[in-house]
């Protein structure tokens, strides 16, 4: 399974309802710009919170421009979390590239 996943593959994989939405950024972003259906799990947070998660289901990791989620996908590899993709150029690429309504910060 590839590291990284693009925005618009990310779009068809939650419209299908096949995939667990992760956001690792804060509390005021998500205010800010969010997406319907992710969960929110600061990336600091996700040490205590991983087993939130089923370590079978395929996880999209979203962030403000993908650096931090391709650390938390790394990192969830690492931990037995194999299906685990970071959503490349995060929330910022969705904006731009698969819905102009979220805000760009």
């Amino acid at each position: 399974m590839e590291f990284e996943i693009t925005v618009e593959d990310a779009k068809r994989e939650i419209e299908g309802g096949k995939v667990v939405l992760v956001d690792v950024r804060e509390p005021w972003e998500i205010d800010t710009a969010s997406l319907a259906g992710a969960k929110l799990i600061p990336m600091g947070d996700l040490p205590a919170r991983v087993q939130e998660l089923d370590p079978d289901a395929h996880i999209l990791v979203l962030c403000h421009h993908g650096r931090r989620s391709l650390q938390v996908t790394s990192w969830m590899r690492e931990q037995g979390y194999a299906r685990t993709q970071s959503v490349k150029g995060g929330i910022d690429a969705w904006a731009k590239q698969v819905d102009s309504k979220v805000p760009v910060y």
